[in-house]
């Protein structure tokens, strides 16, 4: 062959712009060729350093990234398109289709090469490779027919694809078997791609609340207590598969239980988020791992939980740093009673850990269960500690939801305590009379959330905790309920207002040998009223004004009505 016609013949490899990845991954496999020596052709500008690349230059990129990566090339330069087969390299001509395909693919703009042009091998072009290029050249003239403009494609064309299409079938198959195979295990990877990453998810509060009794008070009595405090959280999430989910949670704060100033006791007034902790120091609040088990069930395991990490709390207004500002605003007695203060024999709490799963029993129904262990780590003398020898709780809830706009709940828990009382962090939850040396408890909590309109939502429970006491004959009937009405975006996207109305826990009726003590003579029903709006300043930061009134609190008539005025801060990252 001559040296013209070798030079003519190193002009044409065409890949298409589509499939040119899968051509060139096809062309290496199959032909194994090593890189060719390039010669400059063309010259342009290098946009990060303004000057002038050859093609030398961008072949050696090409087979060396560094450069790019190093800052000496701009990416762009590897990313010219060719538009003309005579300035493709390092492709022979064999026979008759190298022309008729090279006249194809010049009239009708088809195909883009390499970015240094040339196709970096010293064999001739493969059958495939050329099928790779016959197959863009039938893709760009279906589109032109496609688009009505059949008559811009001559009959000759037409049967000149025809005989190349004939003469490379069986080629085109394989290609197209093997693009479509690779864009299968693409579309699967990227699907499937997950990297078990870390992320630092945190939150701080800020607040300053002031409690009062409103009671007669000996004069130059202050009847007010104010507070400032604060609540920070770090989460560190991770994940392993992209749908399970490992969380460490660190905690520090100083907010404790809020007293109004003649109460002396009780938790009536108490924040959503305080932690009755003045350490300032981060302590190891959450550690669990929730995992799928197939399709529709979710497993939990914590060392370190609370039972409404995996109980469904059917509350719009839970979140202690953006919903309710109280206690008893944020949790039924189901998940009071369950979540942690559960005390020992010697009075401490320890650690909690939560065994629980959530299955999704049909589209509209879940069925979600977990048992704690106040201090599951610790076993004590008699097996009275340990994973099923202290105090424990066992929780089983039905959620239903037969509608978009309506959730319906009802549970049922079973629990044990090492003390004469329920130990929930909620008001007059203490059995009183004879020897008590436990308390066994059943409780019963309905629970409704119905979205009225997207974005006015009404959510209501109520509870009956039937306790005996051990040790004695005793035994006390606690009944509590809430009811509240939330509106969001009320001004601004992102604002919420809220009110809640309902009854702390009371004891409703006392059997045997307990009583009610002291309060017997002074007995009144408690009831709380709040109040909130919080104002959403940026994505990131949100300051909730609030107020709300205890009525009898602790269940004393003679104790005047308890008013906390706060304004919480709350910023998340």
């Amino acid at each position: 062959m001559s040296k013209l016609n070798r030079m003519n013949a190193r002009k044409l490899f065409f890949l298409a712009p589509k499939v040119i990845t899968a051509s060139f991954a096809a062309s290496t496999f199959l032909c194994g060729s090593a890189n060719a020596e390039t010669k400059t052709i063309a010259i342009q500008r290098d946009p990060l350093s303004d000057r002038i690349v050859s093609d030398a230059d961008i072949a050696s990129a090409t087979s060396n990234p560094s450069l790019i990566e190093r800052g000496e090339l701009h990416p762009n330069v590897l990313s010219q398109n060719v538009t003309s087969v005579s300035q493709l390299s390092d492709v022979r001509s064999t026979d008759w289709a190298f022309i008729a395909l090279q006249s194809l693919v010049e009239r009708y703009g088809v195909i883009a090469g390499y970015p240094d042009r040339t196709f970096r091998g010293k064999q001739a072009l493969s059958r495939y490779e050329f099928a790779a290029g016959l197959n863009s050249a039938l893709d760009k003239i279906n589109e032109i027919i496609s688009a009505g403009l059949a008559d811009k494609v001559s009959k000759e064309d037409l049967a000149t694809l025809q005989k190349l299409q004939t003469e490379f079938a069986a080629e085109l198959a394989t290609l197209r078997g093997r693009v479509d195979a690779l864009d299968a295990k693409t579309v699967k990877l990227e699907a499937q791609q997950f990297s078990t990453t870390t992320k630092l998810r945190g939150e701080a509060i800020f607040s300053l609340a002031a409690a009062s009794d409103g009671s007669n008070v000996p004069a130059g009595s202050d009847r007010t207590n104010t507070v400032f405090s604060y609540r920070a959280r770090l989460n560190l999430d991770t994940s392993f598969t992209g749908k399970d989910l490992l969380r460490t949670r660190l905690q520090a704060s100083n907010t404790q239980n809020l007293i109004a100033p003649a109460l002396a006791s009780g938790n009536t007034t108490r924040l959503s988020f305080d932690t009755g902790g003045t350490t300032n120091q981060f302590d190891l609040n959450r550690l669990y791992y929730r995992f799928p088990i197939g399709d529709n069930f979710t497993a939990y395991v914590a060392p370190i939980g609370q039972t409404e990490d995996i109980i469904d709390q059917l509350n719009p207004l839970t979140n202690d740093g953006q919903g309710t500002v109280s206690r008893f605003g944020r949790l039924s007695p189901l998940l009071r009673i369950g979540s942690g203060g559960s005390a020992n024999a010697d009075g401490s709490t320890g650690s909690v850990a939560v065994l629980g799963f959530d299955w999704k029993i049909s589209p509209q129904g879940n069925l979600q269960v977990a048992y704690s262990a106040n201090n599951a780590a610790a076993a004590s003398a008699g097996g009275a500690g340990g994973l099923f020898g202290g105090s424990t709780v066992a929780i089983a809830q039905l959620v239903w939801k037969p509608s978009e706009a309506l959730k319906l709940g009802i549970a049922y828990a079973n629990s044990y305590h090492q003390t004469a009382s329920l130990n929930s962090g909620l008001n007059q939850d203490s059995i009183t009379g004879g020897t008590i040396t436990g308390t066994r408890a059943n409780t019963v909590v309905g629970s409704l959330v119905w979205d009225i309109t997207n974005k006015i939502t009404f959510n209501t429970w109520g509870s009956y905790v039937f306790a005996d006491a051990v040790g004695s004959s005793g035994s006390t009937t606690f009944t509590s309920w809430a009811t509240a009405l939330s509106f969001k975006d009320v001004f601004n996207e992102g604002d919420l207002a809220a009110i809640i109305f309902g009854q702390p826990l009371y004891k409703n009726s006392v059997s045997g040998t307990a009583t009610k003590g002291v309060l017997a003579a002074n007995d009144a029903t408690p009831y709380h009223l709040e109040a909130l709006y919080r104002f959403r300043v940026t994505k990131n930061i949100s300051i909730t004004p609030a107020v709300y009134f205890v009525f009898n609190p602790n269940s004393d008539k003679t104790n005047g009505t308890a008013t906390v005025g706060i304004i919480r801060t709350t910023f998340t990252f």
